[in-house]
C-alpha cells in the first residue's frame, strides 16, 4: 500500500514537471507583468504579442490612477508595464519610482508616434525619458439629444435644475474639480485654496441634482438613456454614440482637460527588456489601429490612425479635434503631496455633505 502511495505521488510529481516544462516550451522568453486601466486593450493584440515572442504577459486591471499608485508604490507585485496618466507620470517621476527607457529598443515608438504627442508629454515628462504616449483625448459633456434641447456649449448646464437626478458626474478627484474650477474661470491645476473652497461649494451646491458620481457606467448609462447629461472621456463618447445615436459630445466653452495616458516601466520591474518589447509591439500601425477599434479611444499613433478605413471616424471631431479652435485647454499637472491633501479632503467633505 506505501509502495503504491509512493508510486501514485511520484506521478503527480512527474505530471507536475511536465506541465511545468509545457509552459516553459510555450514561453521559452519569459513573462511580462503589465498594469493597466481597465478594458483598455484588445486581448487579441496580447495574444499575437505571446505567440511572436514567447513572452507570457500577466495581466491586471484598475480604475484610477489613485487605486494603481499605491500598488506600484508599495512594490509588493513587480509590474513591468504601467499605464498612467498625465499628472500621476510627473508624479511617480518625482518620486523615483520609473526606470528610463532604452529608446534602441523602441523604434516603432519612435517612428509611429507623432511628435505633437511627445512635445504635449514634456509637460509631465521633460526629455521624454519616461513614456511612451498610448491614448490621448478630452474631458467634455456628452448628452442626449432627446432629453437636451438647447445647445451644449458650457459646463454651466450641469448645474440647471431642470435636469435634476438626470446628471451624471466623474467619481474622480481631479476630474471632478475640473469641472467646477473651469466654471469659475480658474485653471484645473490650481493650488489656491480659496480658488478650490470656491469649486467646492459649487460642487456641493450641484449635488441634489446628481444622479451620480460614477466612471465607467457613465457610458452604460447614458447607452441605456437613464441620464440626459454626463461628464465623459471622449473614447467613451465615441463608443456611446456607436449604441445610441441620440448622443452627442461637446467641449465647453470654459476648457477643459487634455489628456494622456503613456506606457512605462516602474523603477523595480524585473522584467525590463520584455516590457520594452510589449511597449514597442503596441506601437505598431496594425496593433495599435486593433486597439483604437477596440477602445475606441483617440491613437497618438499617427500611421495608426493613417489605416483606418472608416473615414467618418478617421476625421472625427470627437477622436481627432483640432484642439486649435477650442480656448483654456490644460493637462494635468501633479501639485504635489500638499496639495494632493488639500484635493482629497474637499472631495471627501463634497461627499459627506
Amino acid at each position: 500500500m506505501k509502495k503504491w502511495i509512493v508510486m501514485a505521488f511520484c506521478t503527480i510529481l512527474a505530471a507536475a514537471a511536465l506541465t511545468g516544462c509545457g509552459s516553459a516550451d510555450k514561453y521559452p522568453n519569459g513573462k511580462v507583468y503589465v498594469f493597466n486601466w481597465g478594458e483598455y486593450i484588445d486581448q487579441d493584440t496580447i495574444r499575437m504579442f505571446e505567440e511572436e515572442t514567447g513572452i507570457q504577459v500577466i495581466y491586471e486591471e484598475y480604475d484610477t490612477n489613485e487605486t494603481m499608485y499605491p500598488k506600484i508604490e508599495a512594490g509588493a507585485s513587480n509590474y513591468d508595464v504601467v499605464c498612467p496618466s498625465d499628472y500621476m507620470i510627473q508624479k511617480m517621476i518625482d518620486n523615483d519610482m520609473l526606470a528610463e527607457l532604452d529608446w534602441d529598443n523602441l523604434p516603432n515608438a519612435q517612428a509611429n508616434i507623432g511628435a505633437q504627442y511627445y512635445e504635449q508629454s514634456t509637460a509631465f515628462d521633460p526629455g521624454n525619458k519616461y513614456s511612451v504616449p498610448y491614448c490621448w483625448g478630452t474631458v467634455g459633456i456628452l448628452y442626449n439629444t432627446t432629453m437636451v434641447d438647447e445647445p451644449v456649449t458650457s459646463w454651466s448646464i450641469l448645474w440647471d435644475e431642470k435636469y435634476a437626478d438626470s446628471i451624471l458626474m466623474q467619481d474622480s478627484v481631479r476630474d471632478l474639480f475640473m469641472v467646477g474650477l473651469k466654471e469659475l474661470g480658474y485653471s484645473m491645476n490650481s493650488t489656491d485654496e480659496a480658488e478650490l473652497q470656491a469649486a467646492k461649494e459649487l460642487l456641493i451646491e450641484q449635488k441634489p441634482l446628481v444622479q451620480a458620481y460614477v466612471i465607467d457606467q457613465v457610458r452604460d448609462k447614458m447607452i441605456g438613456d437613464e441620464a440626459a447629461l454626463g461628464v465623459i472621456y471622449s473614447g467613451e463618447a465615441i463608443y456611446t454614440q456607436r449604441e445610441n445615436p441620440n448622443l452627442a459630445y461637446a467641449i465647453p466653452e470654459e476648457g477643459t482637460n487634455v489628456w494622456i495616458d503613456s506606457w512605462c516601466i516602474p523603477k523595480n520591474a524585473e522584467n525590463k527588456e520584455n516590457a520594452e518589447k510589449f511597449i514597442d509591439f503596441m506601437c505598431r500601425p496594425e496593433i495599435a489601429l486593433m486597439n483604437f477599434e477596440f477602445i475606441t479611444y483617440s491613437t497618438p499613433n499617427v500611421a495608426a490612425r493613417e489605416l483606418i478605413e472608416d473615414e467618418d471616424i478617421r476625421n472625427s471631431e470627437i477622436a481627432f479635434p483640432d484642439l486649435s479652435q477650442y480656448k483654456n485647454l490644460e493637462t494635468f499637472s501633479y501639485l504635489g503631496e500638499e496639495a494632493d491633501t488639500l484635493y482629497n479632503n474637499l472631495w471627501k467633505e463634497i461627499k459627506s455633505y
